[in-house]
């Protein structure tokens, strides 16, 4: 196995910048570190991994955790899975610091600003799909931040990984359970979060993709935006069905199923609308226990609240970027019968 000695000897400089290249620890010439890591790769060097441990222990890591606003209770499942992999961190001197936002760009600009301040070396962010949102996450990799994004993600950035559903087969899930679900004449209301939420809009193109040969017989007729606000949703998804009594089913492709769900019983057409949901959380247990909603997928949300802080851990103590850029969880389809 190739040694740090070995590698500096080829690369004609010191085994303490090997070591800074390999180990990230302050700046090297861009041409000398490219090939220092040249030389590494194709002498396949591997790290010593109890040392680089060790190391970080004596670093005292920061993580940073931005997570969409806590009405929607899905997130509460997330940060169980943050805090578990927190606790376990804890033991090698690494400390996590969790945030919320609301589903806005500027709140979460003002979450990454407030981390850096209290100097993290990574930060795991479920991202407002926005290009001031990128152009953060590609700076912060420019001065050695690495970004690893979870439940959603964002196009076209410098993040390392990213942990999550994917989007586009998870709403063509749900739209195989409505056509499973359903016969005759079918109108669909879609209620989402946010369309600057990737993992938003994906679902319902996967959703409406995957409907598209059924058009004679199911129709999309119309979509609206509730920001994850039960309150929000009951009064918006009332007034939907108020303007279009003719709708007979509903997809949730985001947070507000609790109110939701609520204007659907203040009309008394509980049973008489399909309803598929993600996520099991108490209050859609309750809905589908009931019979309002038809079926939910989940998601794994302790997984994307643990493996994105694992990754990031991992990164900091190795060098090593995630063996996979996407980690998606598994698709978890829930009806009544299986709860």
């Amino acid at each position: 196995m190739a040694t740090i000695k070995e590698i500096a000897a080829l690369a004609g400089v010191s085994r303490g910048t090997v070591d800074r290249v390999l180990n990230h620890r302050g700046s090297v010439n861009p041409d000398t570190a490219e090939k220092i890591k040249k030389i590494a790769k194709d002498l396949d060097y591997k790290p010593n991994r109890a040392g680089l441990v060790l190391a970080a222990q004596k670093k005292k890591l920061k993580l940073g955790v931005i997570l969409f606003s806590a009405e929607n209770p899905f997130y509460a499942d997330v940060l169980e899975g943050v805090n578990e992999k927190a606790e376990e961190l804890a033991g090698y001197n690494c400390s996590v610091i969790i945030k919320q936002t609301a589903l806005d760009v500027e709140s979460q600009l003002c979450a990454i600003e407030e981390l850096m301040a209290q100097e993290v070396n990574g930060i795991a962010l479920a991202p407002c799909n926005d290009e001031r949102v990128r152009e953060r996450i590609n700076a912060l990799w420019q001065q050695g931040i690495p970004v690893v994004t979870l439940n959603t993600d964002i196009e076209n950035s410098a993040r390392i990984a990213y942990v999550g559903s994917h989007y586009t087969k998870s709403g063509a899930t749900a739209a195989g359970l409505l056509q499973l679900m359903t016969q005759g004449q079918v109108n669909v209301g879609i209620i989402t979060g946010s369309s600057k939420i990737l993992c938003h809009t994906e679902r319902i193109a996967g959703f409406c993709e995957t409907l598209r040969p059924y058009k004679d017989r199911i129709h999309i007729t119309d979509i609206i935006e509730v920001h994850d606000d039960e309150a929000k949703s009951r009064e918006k998804t009332l007034h939907l069905l108020k303007e279009h009594p003719e709708i007979n089913a509903l997809y949730f492709a985001a947070g507000g199923v609790n109110g939701g769900c609520r204007s659907v019983t203040d009309l008394g057409r509980q049973g008489a609308i399909r309803i598929v949901a993600y996520d099991i959380v108490p209050t859609t247990r309750e809905w589908m226990k009931n019979g309002t909603i038809s079926a939910v997928i989940c998601q794994q949300p302790r997984v994307q609240g643990s493996k994105p802080l694992a990754l990031l851990f991992t990164y900091l103590t190795t060098g090593e970027l995630p063996e996979k850029e996407h980690n998606y969880v598994d698709v978890d389809i829930r009806i009544r019968e299986n709860l």
